[in-house]
């Protein structure tokens, strides 16, 4: 059985998907962009995106009793890979050293809503 998760602290879904899936003890979250919940209003820039799609992300997590202390597995999508360096640094400031998840990172010619970055996660309780 899956439960739905959702929460208006964070974007609602844009189309046909959930902001994230609970199943057997698995948290499946949905690609995050930086879409400020309460305005819809997309952030600009690298740095700022990260922010609110990491704000983002933790709300959902939250919702799910969670934290990033739970995540086992994050993609990250970046409009430009010269923006690893500083969307990198921005990423883990929201995670604890020794707990981070496995991940890649890879450049995508374009994003929903042509946003810089996008982070979807799973996490495990």
């Amino acid at each position: 059985m899956k439960k739905i998760i959702s929460t208006p602290h964070a974007p609602a879904a844009i189309g046909p998907y959930s902001q994230a899936n609970l199943a057997n003890g698995i948290l499946y979250v949905s690609g995050q962009i930086p879409a400020d919940p309460e305005t819809g209003k997309l952030m600009e820039g690298i740095e700022d995106s990260t922010h609110q799609v990491m704000k983002n992300l933790k709300a959902i997590l939250e919702e799910a009793g969670m934290s990033f202390k739970n995540v086992v597995k994050a993609t990250i999508f970046l409009k430009n890979m010269d923006d690893f360096a500083v969307m990198n640094g921005i990423y883990a400031s929201y995670l604890e050293e020794g707990s981070y998840p496995a991940r890649e990172t890879v450049q995508v010619s374009c994003l929903p809503k042509n946003v810089d970055v996008e982070i979807s996660m799973i996490a495990h309780q």
